[in-house]
């Protein structure tokens, strides 16, 4: 396991832990500040410690610095933390937070938000437009509540399902077609390689109660059984339906035969042959494609949507451009500039993570013709669901990981009342202020 994805894993395993700091801290005082959107000078920037995202930050912040000698950019990894989200609720609490993070997680932007910790980019007088001119309709799934933009989409994960082709060809299933596009599809291709012996399991989800864990089997599927439904929208629940309650049928069957695994595995269960699946996004093709012999294909859906029509999960990371920061102006600037067509070259190339930017496929057309590997995930990149801009929304997400625990992966009790208590539960949640 490389760095990047070692990094990655630490920052999911502890982000539970500091869900109810986050939420604690939208209780202290405000982001302080009193910067000014004309004001400019030198700015102080953080970004992800992942070893592909601080070599692009450090030539992002070389180009400006070069250019702009009288509006330099001091650039620091985010400080080490239990999360990333643990130490930016910290900051904003302390009035110190740098001007722009390039980690800013969508779930927290409510919290932070509250805090009084963000700008409100929409303040600035191109800000509605250079957002939505970049990432065309999908912008809208980052707005707030009053329909201002408080984070700048900024780079997505689309996950899609990997498939390890020895396994299949293994359990003598066609490595190169597989069957996995239907519930019953995945269903009957999981019995043959559990069957088979190819492996342990099928496809195993972290079965842990973790909010976030929701991201990465529930809400992949349920965004594309929708055709691109969020979790919670117009201020209610909206996954208390039949489709709803499909994916959450299919995710209980997978447990109930034995094709998911209920016991949390210490490792990463694809690299290590116990199991024949997962859902990953881009970031996987550096970390297994020199050890698995692995294709993708999108999440099933109950009837099968084409490929070309089927949704999945962003698994994005944003930019924030937070309150404590003096030169605001200087820091909006800077932040367009990482968001250029030319930086999001360089993050393509340097990342292999997809720029949240409308057309991106045909943007960068020789970086994808170049890197077959990652064409899939370009063009699955313009069907993505965000989590929903709610209040309460780390809440949100642990409501419906509580009945999703012990309804689908340990069976108990009765599916459609575990999803209706959630839904109830959610729906009041996002009614609080």
């Amino acid at each position: 396991m490389n760095g990047s994805q070692q990094s990655r894993r630490l920052r999911l395993t502890m982000a539970a832990a500091a869900a109810a700091s986050l939420l604690a801290l939208t209780a202290c005082s405000s982001g302080g500040g009193g910067g000014s959107t004309e004001a400019r000078g030198d700015i102080t920037i953080w970004y992800s410690n992942n070893e592909q995202e601080v070599a692009w930050g450090k030539q992002m912040v070389e180009a400006w610095n070069a250019d702009n000698p009288d509006e330099q950019i001091k650039a620091q990894e985010i400080p080490a933390g239990t999360s990333s989200e643990e130490v930016i609720g910290a900051a904003i609490a302390a009035g110190n937070a740098p001007c722009l993070i390039f980690n800013t997680a969508p779930a927290a932007v409510p919290q932070f938000e509250k805090q009084g910790g963000l700008v409100s980019l929409s303040s600035f007088s191109d800000g509605d437009s250079y957002i939505e001119e970049r990432s065309g309709d999908i912008a809208q799934q980052y707005t707030s509540a009053d329909g201002q933009y408080f984070q700048m989409p900024w780079k997505s994960n689309p996950v899609m399902i990997f498939y390890n082709k020895d396994m299949f060809a293994q359990a003598g299933l066609d490595p190169e077609n597989p069957e996995l596009s239907t519930y019953d599809d995945f269903l009957a291709t999981s019995k043959a390689l559990v069957d088979a012996g190819a492996a342990p399991f099928a496809i195993s989800p972290a079965p842990t109660s973790e909010y976030f864990q929701n991201w990465f089997d529930f809400y992949p599927l349920y965004a594309a059984e929708t055709g691109g439904t969020q979790l919670v929208e117009d201020g209610a629940a909206t996954f208390d339906d039949a489709d709803g309650q499909a994916v959450a049928e299919f995710w209980k069957t997978l447990y109930s035969d034995g094709y998911s695994n209920k016991e949390q595995y210490q490792g990463d269960s694809f690299a290590d042959g116990q199991s024949a699946m997962a859902i990953v996004g881009p970031w996987a093709i550096s970390v297994y494609g020199d050890d698995v012999n692995w294709g993708a294909v999108p999440v099933p859906t109950s009837q099968g949507i084409a490929a070309d029509e089927t949704y999945t999960f962003s698994d994005a990371k944003n930019i924030g451009l937070y309150s404590a920061c003096e030169n605001q102006g200087t820091a909006w600037d800077v932040l367009k500039f990482a968001t250029s067509e030319e930086q999001d070259g360089k993050l393509l190339e340097m990342t292999g993570q997809m720029p949240i930017r409308q057309d991106l496929a045909t943007t960068y057309a020789d970086y994808f013709s170049a890197n077959p590997a990652y064409q899939q995930f370009g063009d699955q990149a313009a069907r993505t669901v965000e989590v929903p801009n709610v209040s309460n929304s780390v809440a949100v997400w642990q409501a419906l990981r509580d009945a999703y625990t012990k309804a689908v992966i340990s069976g108990e009790g009765d599916l459609d009342s575990a999803l209706s208590g959630a839904a109830d539960k959610i729906n009041t949640l996002v009614g609080q202020q």
